[in-house]
């Protein structure tokens, strides 16, 4: 017959073992959650504010500004190259900026028209500047336009850039080099005094069967991302804690 002193030590052994697999399948799952939490909730430090980008000037020669490392070092050049052009030749200064992803609470509109007051702050400087801005997280564009220059970018002009010229490329496979290229050759056009060239002419029905969205995309690797991470968070701590039993 087994002691009753063996036994009781017998049973604190398996106890303690079973507290600890438990602590250890504990903290693993923890650490899963706190991956799934850092994936679905990026750093707020990663998101572009006004005063993450840096300070310019009118006639200031920066007129790319690819914070958020989408456009080809071939596709820079071209367009910083085209733009000087059309200042040297017209006066007329167009920027181009990209960033990775905004600020809790800001719109794309809304940085840039505040980084439009910030880069030109008086109504002179403000007169014959364009600037676009491009948001690559939500593939969103705005434009803000001064008061000579709107003269010959109107508002509708301005909209059809944004919401056409370049989101048509972006939606098919996030083509930032051809969204900006082909919008900086509208905004040169138009401000030479040539007439607009229009958006692009796509076959609707074609585009909308062949190509998948960039919000359709995004949200559907997003899906596969939490599905994965609640699978490991579950299937891990389970795993460890009946491995260490079975040994």
């Amino acid at each position: 017959m087994e002691h009753p002193i063996h036994s009781i030590g017998l049973l604190k052994r398996h106890w303690f073992g079973l507290v600890g697999n438990l602590r250890t399948a504990f903290i693993l799952g923890a650490m899963a959650f706190w991956l799934t939490v850092q994936c679905l909730f990026p750093n707020p430090v990663e998101a572009t504010g006004i005063y993450d980008i840096p300070q310019l000037v009118s006639g200031q020669s920066t007129w790319v500004l690819d914070q958020a490392e989408v456009l080809s070092r071939v596709s820079e050049n071209q367009l910083t190259t085209s733009l000087n052009n059309l200042v040297n030749q017209t006066g007329q200064e167009v920027r181009f900026v990209t960033i990775r992803r905004l600020d809790y609470g800001e719109t794309i509109q809304g940085i840039t028209d505040k980084l439009f007051d910030k880069w030109f702050p008086t109504p002179e400087s403000q007169a014959n500047q364009t600037l676009v801005v491009l948001d690559n997280l939500t593939n969103n564009a705005a434009v803000h336009v001064g008061s000579e220059a709107s003269r010959l970018v109107t508002e509708s002009i301005a909209k059809s850039i944004v919401e056409e010229t370049m989101m048509i490329p972006l939606q098919q496979g996030d083509k930032y080099n051809q969204a900006v290229l082909e919008a900086g050759d509208r905004l040169i056009a138009v401000l030479s005094g040539q007439p607009d060239p229009g958006p692009p002419v796509v076959n609707t029905i074609a585009a909308e069967s062949t190509f998948t969205k960039a919000e359709d995309t995004d949200d559907a690797n997003a899906t596969l991302w939490v599905v994965g991470l609640v699978i490991a968070a579950t299937v891990i701590p389970m795993a460890t804690y009946f491995w260490y039993q079975q040994n």
